[in-house]
Order: structure tokens, then C-alpha cells, then sequence
């Protein structure tokens, strides 16, 4: 697949320490990129806008993001992370917020690919429980997936591209996208 805007190339994710590690590295990128295209098709105007009254807004989602990606890699994961009043960009634009979720992740993919065995399945606190770090790690990642699928719905909502994360859109196609919508697809071998 490719991203319309591709902050981190697959040259760019560093070889994790342990290879049966190297997925968790590459999906993090992969998820940053994903969430880079969907925060990049909405305009400054945009985060204002929330679909019903009890709805978060763009602005409030995407800073939400950054703000909970620090704790989560500060707190829960045990990574060096910048002071919280530095994580939010001085100006609030999709492009600026973008740049600096990449400019984070950046950092982390650095330290999450010389970790060992032994640090993924330490065992660390995790709000009012305890968790190995890989959980936490991919209950990041979830967090982030979900977030992202509320802005594709805004997205939807402004009449905006919605661009492909996972798979082909309404907006964004391939040569060789194979989307699954039918009987005979599913019984694909």
C-alpha cells in the first residue's frame, strides 16, 4: 500500500535487536503513517467540528492522541518521553499536530528496536492493574486504531477523502486492491 503521505519509509524503521520483534517496530510506522494520512485531509478549520454536542472534536481527538501516546510510552512503557507542556505543537493545525506526532514516533521506533526479550515482557503498572509491556504496547496501538476510525467517520461527515488505512476506501483505490465484500471473496484460499 501506499500512503499519500508517507512520514516514515520502510528504510527509515530500524532493524529491532531481536528479529521476532521486527513486527512491532514496523507496525508502530505503519500505524503512524496511517494515522498521518487521516489527521493530513482535515483542514484547520476542521478541528472545531464534532458530529453531536457529547462529541470530542477533531482538535480535542488529535490532541488527546498526542497527549495519551506520552503517557503510554512515559508511564506505562518506562520510555525517556519529552515533559508533557512540549508534546502539543505551538501551532494547532492538522499539519502541525502531524509533524509532531511523526517527529515522537521517530524517537521511540529508535528505542523500541534495541529492546530485548526480557524488557517487552517485564511487567509494569498499567492504571489500577499490571501488565506485560508488549500488552501495553498493543493496547496502544488499539487505542490509536479507534481514535483514528472517529476521525474517519468526521472525515466522512465534511464530505473529505477518507484515505486507506487497512485496505481500499470509497475514495482511494488500486490496480490489485482486493477488497472482501462478497461470498466468493471470503472462500478465497
Amino acid at each position: 500500500m501506499e500512503y499519500e503521505h508517507s512520514a516514515i519509509n520502510d528504510v527509515d524503521v530500524p532493524l529491532a535487536s531481536t528479529r521476532m520483534f521486527q513486527h512491532l517496530v514496523k507496525t508502530y510506522a505503519s500505524e503512524v503513517n496511517k494515522l498521518n494520512s487521516v489527521w493530513r485531509e482535515f483542514s484547520a478549520e476542521d478541528l472545531a467540528f464534532k458530529p453531536h454536542p457529547r462529541s470530542s472534536s477533531v482538535g480535542e481527538i488529535i490532541e488527546h492522541e498526542l497527549l495519551s501516546e506520552r503517557r503510554f510510552f512515559g508511564e506505562f512503557l518506562g520510555l525517556q518521553e519529552v515533559p508533557a507542556k512540549e508534546v502539543l505543537p505551538a501551532d494547532h493545525t492538522p499539519d502541525a499536530y502531524a509533524a509532531r506526532m511523526v517527529e515522537l514516533s521517530r524517537a521511540r521506533l529508535q528505542f523500541l528496536a534495541v529492546q530485548t526479550e526480557a524488557w517487552w515482557l517485564e511487567v509494569m503498572p498499567f492504571f489500577d492493574v499490571e501488565r506485560e509491556r508488549i500488552w501495553i504496547f498493543w493496547r496502544r496501538v488499539l487505542h490509536t486504531a479507534h481514535h483514528r476510525a472517529q476521525l474517519g467517520v468526521y472525515l466522512r461527515l465534511l464530505n473529505k477523502k477518507v484515505p486507506s488505512v487497512y485496505g481500499p476506501t470509497a475514495d482511494v483505490r488500486w490496480d490489485g486492491a482486493d477488497p472482501t465484500r462478497s461470498v466468493a471473496a471470503a472462500g478465497r484460499k
